[in-house]
């Protein structure tokens, strides 16, 4: 079986074990260490489309490969979708995802109103071409982080239709509600119809 090699243009190990949970067999995928490239790529956008298609073209610049890149936000409803495009340095420079969490909390205390949702946007560069992949996880925000699994605002997020965090689920279990999973799924049908 012929496996198709695309390059991964992250350095989160996190949204790497993710995506590779999502893969059927017939992908290959190569993370950027794996690779060999060592950069921090930038995200200076405004939506999450226009920061993954930056880590793409940065990557695919660099390699002239096929490759994906996806940029992820949570979007809280009650605070004008904050922290949204800026989710992972919400609490500043250094990414801390306790520092971040805090943040999130304090602004939220006392809110009643804790609906929220994880949007993920996968920009894709196969043979020079762009394609992009949405997937969206509808849920609400906690009152205290729950759970040492997952990464990021899992332990503060409940999808719909569940009573436990992210952080308190097997990567399995994210999976059937997951954001990222399913923008995934439709990387994936798109590509297996090309194949």
């Amino acid at each position: 079986m012929n496996r198709m090699k695309i390059i991964f243009a992250t350095n989160n190990q996190h949204k790497v074990d993710e995506i590779l949970s999502a893969l059927p067999e017939n992908f290959s995928v190569i993370t950027l260490k794996e690779a060999g490239i060592k950069i921090d790529i930038p995200e200076p956008h405004h939506t999450l489309q226009e920061n993954a298609a930056e880590k793409a073209r940065t990557i695919h610049l660099l390699t002239q490969t096929d490759c994906f890149s996806e940029d992820t936000g949570l979007e809280v409803y009650s605070l004008n979708n904050e922290p949204g495009v800026h989710s992972a340095r919400y609490a500043g420079e250094e990414k801390s995802f306790n520092k971040n969490i805090d943040k999130l909390l304090q602004k939220m205390d006392g809110l009643s109103e804790r609906k929220a949702r994880f949007r993920t946007v996968i920009c894709l560069i196969l043979n020079g071409k762009e394609y992009f992949f949405e997937g969206v996880c509808e849920g609400r925000i906690t009152e205290e982080a729950r759970g040492d699994r997952g990464f990021g605002y899992d332990p503060v997020f409940v999808p719909a239709n569940s009573t436990k965090t992210f952080a308190e689920m097997s990567i399995d279990e994210k999976n059937l509600f997951s954001h990222r999973r399913k923008a995934m799924d439709k990387l994936v049908a798109f590509l297996n119809n090309l194949l």
